[in-house]
């Protein structure tokens, strides 16, 4: 880990931060913020990270600070790179574990070919409408809000690319894989739209951001809740 004084900080830092399951991403950031404060003795320092991960994710999360900040929507706009588990032949309102399982479906007609070729179906440009229990804005609003106070929210569908999908396993009723996606994409909304073409429906049951553009969650900090600021940096905006 490389150690940094606190102008070094203000000239602009790049943590790369392994979140752990339930945080949310917001919730990171503050809390790095507070350390970041204490252990520098900083009055005030700009600190935000590059892609929402959701509380039921683990994996990569970035955090810019200083006038790193500045960059925040180039790191945005990269490439990501999940592993996904998603399990078929039931569904959930949130479309992972966050909302109980409903509507169960028999799945045992169903071949591990045909689940594959509708995996391989999903590779290339497709149109996803995001979930509801999601932090996209609806006139000001955030959506997730909306969905838990009951009220109905209309999500509109979208353009997003499937660079990749491999690394498949079956273990009926669940399925692991690696994708590489476009920004924007939501694996959750993936994972319901597979099980829709299967015919039987499915949600996430785990995800794990591994990569950000040329970020790699093998380079990131697993530790960052410990009481001593242990945190991997990646490189250093210069002035």
């Amino acid at each position: 880990m490389k150690e940094f004084s606190a102008d070094e900080l203000q000239s602009g830092q790049i943590l790369l931060v392994d979140k752990p399951l339930d945080w949310t991403s917001f919730n990171a950031v503050n809390k790095i913020k507070w350390k970041l404060k204490r252990e520098f003795n900083l009055k005030k320092i700009k600190v935000g990270h590059a892609g929402t991960l959701d509380p039921k994710a683990t994996g990569l999360l970035i955090v810019c600070v200083g006038k790193a900040t500045k960059q925040i929507q180039e790191i945005q706009d990269a490439p990501k790179e999940y592993i996904a588990q998603i399990k078929i032949g039931v569904q959930t309102e949130s479309y992972d574990s966050e909302k109980p399982e409903i509507l169960p479906t028999d799945f045992h007609h169903i071949s591990t070919k045909f689940i594959q070729e509708k995996l391989e179906s999903f590779i290339g440009e497709i149109d996803q409408t995001p979930p509801i229990f999601s932090a996209l804005k609806i006139d000001g609003k955030r959506a997730y809000d909306l969905a838990r106070k009951g009220q109905e929210v209309e999500m509109k569908s979208r353009k997003t690319t499937i660079h990749y999908l491999t690394d498949i396993k079956f273990d009926l009723p669940y399925i692991e894989f690696r994708v590489g996606c476009s920004k924007g994409t939501y694996i959750r909304s993936l994972a319901h739209d597979i099980g829709q073409s299967i015919g039987v429906g499915a949600y996430l049951t785990q995800l794990r951001r591994t990569k950000i553009g040329d970020y790699n969650v093998e380079n990131a900090s697993h530790d960052f809740l410990e009481n001593e600021f242990r945190f991997s940096t990646q490189s250093t905006i210069e002035n």
